[in-house]
């Protein structure tokens, strides 16, 4: 029974529901008057009832009351049991946390501090058994293979010479043994081991390679004991050696090769990265010594800005040794294994790595001093060169052979790109330094016609022409040329393409723009601007004068020393391209994609395409065409310049003499010549311009240029006054009612066409052909206007009335020129101008 159940029973009766039940029944059995006949019935079966509840409640009140007294009773004892079972599972609880707890692995993130389980105390030491069973194996097989070393040591050490192959087979076990553990440790499977008995193998391999090199020691130790005698490492006297010693060097020598050839057939046993000869490497080794005692110790003789100290002292040891290399070592090969190999150059391969250590540790010092680092390239370079010109060969490995590297102690700098970028960059700001102290010299546009520095051989070969130029040229050249000796011994192509591209070509493009600069502002000075509004673009002030700058002769001198400056650069650049350096370099950057591909890049080196027929065809040009060409043009430009500068101030001194010979005054103020000639004192002015620009010129320009350049003047000149004077003279008419010249006046124009022609030839100092032939056409109409009439009588009739060629034949008689370049047209208009006609 429930607790619920129990409560709802012990609650009392409630009397209001017992009243209201009550009501309930009467009124249902009782609802009229005439129901109340059984009412006694009804109130005595109540009564009755009402007993019978009263006992039922008794019982059930005692029953009750039994019932709540067994209940409490056991309750009390179920609470005791509870008690019990609450103290026991709190028991068991705790029993069981504390069998967890040990229950926990000591590797468990968790419990750190914890000591190891039953079953992990188990399995570790069941796993330091089996690491014990591995190294015991371990130690078994190092104790063997120390065991065998020892062995095979000692089984030299006991051989008498000569030595035979029985001798090393204590070596051969050992090495059969080493060969055995590896393949055994090959074949393993587990991972946890492999790793293990890789770092076995190796380290076996290790005392097996030590014994090797132990081995070695002992003949070398014997070796080295003769080579005493010999007062190795001087130069060797051989012949002058004793017999024991020669024998004892010999014996020893020969010990050493049969232990090389015995070594090439055990495997392992020459794997030690050697390059030579054993024998050759003792030798070698001597050298070694002695170099680090001078050279890589405080000795005054290692410094670093003397690196051909250390450079020349391997040359010196490599030319002293090789008569004995020659004539004594390579004789003792003769019979053996290595009899084809050259003792000298197998002992140069063994001295290079001495010089190839020295710049590894000496290059890093020596890149914050650009002079020195440079200083050094150059010596190494020097080296390789002095080495490949007697004959040997440096030894270059696979990589190095597909990037065209020949070898050299230079290598070790210019393999290493920082090395090489910072020995460029150092070459270059010398480079720049110079340009810049050349440009900027007192002296720099001063023109110079010799030149001290070449031998008297050369300058005979080269013409007078070559020799003029100013020193900024010549000094610019000198610069170009030392940079090409710095960089001529290189020997791969990409590096020289470096120098050619960083170095040489800014050089002469910065000098380009320097002349092409000046040319700028002397026509800035000359122009029509400057001249007509003081103080424009920069010319100001009293003290600037644009016509002292840029006219007479002082004009010309500084027109000339733009043209003298680009025809020398430019003729230097021909002859360098010519040059078998530059011809093979060209060549290789054509046949290189990688090098073809930078020199397109650059504006100054010429396209190839542009100089090729087809695309197999070799480029029809030098490596400085583009350059050439920009010189070539600048060099135009400054002739052009100076033609016209001293054209134009002749041809405007000309216009007071044109003015006068035109006035009504004409010939008044006349100066008799000795023949009788009148000359006009108006032309004096320009004819001395004119004698003073071409004498300045024949001084300055070579004689080619200064032909060239007087051809155009004189030319130009003999035009402006044929059509002036002549074809064109002011107040002169055509036709019917003409008025020509005087006689007075023709005979003035042509002893003035003679005075031009005479001063030109006196100013150059030439041949009076040479002299006319620039001013033919003045002077032929000078000399028919001149003439007498008898002497021109057949030309009038040729050229007048003729119909045939016959015309120039008759001028020529006339006038010992011909017709000078004068058409029939205008020999017409020129002879009607006579007042005789």
């Amino acid at each position: 029974m429930s607790s619920q159940k129990i409560q709802r029973l012990l609650e009392p009766p409630n009397v209001s529901a017992a009243h209201r039940s009550a009501l309930e029944y009467f009124n249902s059995n009782f609802a009229h008057i005439d129901d109340l006949n059984g009412i006694d019935q009804v109130l005595s079966q109540t009564k009755a009832r009402s007993s019978e509840l009263q006992r039922q409640l008794s019982a059930s009140q005692q029953s009750i009351d039994s019932l709540i007294t067994k209940t409490r009773v056991a309750a009390l004892a179920n609470l005791d049991t509870a008690r019990g079972f609450a103290e026991d599972r709190e028991s068991i609880e705790n029993e069981m946390t504390y069998l967890s707890y040990e229950l926990v692995s000591s590797i468990s993130p968790s419990k750190s501090e914890a000591n190891p389980t039953l079953l992990e105390d188990i399995e570790t030491m069941h796993r330091i058994l089996k690491e014990l069973e591995s190294v015991r194996a371990y130690v078994a097989v190092i104790e063997c293979t120390l065991t065998l070393s020892e062995g095979a040591l000692a089984q030299l050490r006991a051989t008498s010479s000569p030595l035979s192959k029985s001798s090393t087979s204590e070596y051969s076990r050992l090495s059969a043994f080493v060969s055995d553990v590896g393949q055994a440790c090959e074949s393993v499977q587990d991972i946890g081991s492999t790793e293990q008995s890789l770092h076995l193998v190796t380290f076996v391999r290790r005392i097996r390679d030590k014994t090797w090199l132990d081995i070695k020691e002992i003949f070398s130790t014997k070796l080295n004991g003769v080579l005493e005698n010999l007062q190795w490492p001087m130069a060797v006297d051989y012949p002058a050696a004793s017999v024991h010693d020669r024998k004892s060097f010999e014996s020893a020598f020969k010990d050493l090769i049969l232990l090389q050839e015995i070594g090439d057939n055990i495997e392992g046993s020459t794997n030690q990265g050697s390059q030579g000869l054993y024998p050759l490497e003792t030798l070698a080794h001597a050298i070694s010594l002695r170099f680090k005692y001078h050279f890589e110790t405080e000795r005054e003789t290692n410094r670093l800005d003397k690196p051909e100290w250390y450079l020349s002292h391997i040359m010196n040891v490599a030319l002293d040794h090789r008569p004995f290399m020659d004539n004594v070592i390579q004789r003792l090969l003769l019979g053996t294994k290595y009899q084809y190999v050259n003792a000298w150059q197998n002992y140069i391969t063994l001295l290079v790595p001495i010089l190839e250590r020295k710049l590894r540790r000496t290059v890093p010092t020596l890149l914050s001093h650009p002079a020195l680092l440079a200083h050094t390239v150059y010596q190494a370079l020097i080296f390789d060169s002095s080495m490949r010109e007697l004959g040997y060969e440096f030894v270059v490995g696979t990589e190095a052979k597909k990037t065209e590297e020949k070898g050299g102690v230079s290598s070790v700098i210019l393999c290493q790109k920082e090395w090489f970028d910072a020995w460029l960059e150092g070459e270059k700001k010398f480079a720049e330094d110079q340009y810049h102290e050349i440009i900027s010299s007192p002296d720099a546009w001063v023109i110079v016609d010799d030149d001290s520095n070449e031998s008297d051989e050369h300058k005979l070969s080269r013409s007078i022409a070559e020799l003029k130029a100013t020193n900024s040229a010549r000094r610019i050249k000198a610069l170009v040329e030392q940079v090409t000796d710095r960089y001529s011994p290189l020997p791969s192509f990409a590096h020289r393409t470096r120098f050619l591209i960083h170095i040489q070509l800014p050089i002469l493009e910065q000098y380009y723009s320097r002349v092409s600069s000046s040319l700028d502002a002397f026509e800035t000075l000359s122009s029509a601007l400057v001249r007509a509004v003081p103080g424009a673009l920069g010319v100001e002030g009293p003290k600037t004068d644009s016509r002292k700058l840029t006219g007479g002769v002082e004009g010309s001198q500084r027109l000339c020393k733009a043209l003298l400056s680009a025809r020398y650069v430019e003729s230097a650049m021909q002859r360098w391209g010519e040059e078998e350096f530059f011809l093979e370099l060209w060549t290789e950057i054509n046949n290189q994609a990688a090098l073809r591909s930078r020199a397109e890049m650059h504006p100054s080196l010429p396209n190839s395409a542009d100089y090729q027929a087809s695309k197999n065809d070799v480029p029809n040009c030098t490596i400085f065409e583009e350059l050439i060409t920009q010189y070539t043009k600048l060099a135009s430009r400054a002739e052009d310049i100076l033609v016209s500068q001293v054209c134009g101030e002749t041809e405007s001194a000309l216009k007071p003499h044109f003015v006068a010979i035109t006035s009504p005054k004409d010939g008044s103020d006349a100066q008799n010549a000795d023949d009788g000639i009148a000359v006009p004192p108006s032309l004096l002015p320009s004819i001395a311009l004119l004698s003073a620009h071409l004498t300045f010129l024949r001084n300055t320009l070579p004689t080619a240029v200064t032909t060239q350049v007087y051809r155009r003047i004189a030319t130009l000149i003999s035009e402006h006054i044929l059509q002036r004077e002549v074809l064109f003279r002011p107040g002169l008419t055509r036709g019917q009612f003409r008025t020509g010249l005087s006689r007075e006046q023709a005979r003035s124009v042509h002893a003035e066409s003679e005075l031009w022609a005479e001063t030109c030839q006196v100013a150059l100092r030439t041949s009076r052909a040479r002299a006319e032939g620039p001013w033919a056409r003045l002077l032929v109409a000078g000399r028919l206007l001149g003439a007498r009439r008898q002497e021109v009588d057949r030309a009038v009739k040729e050229v007048l009335g003729g119909q045939g060629d016959g015309w120039e034949d008759a001028l020529d008689v006339a006038t010992s020129l011909g017709s000078g370049g004068l058409g029939k047209e205008e020999v017409k208009t020129v002879l009607r101008l006579r007042d005789d006609l």
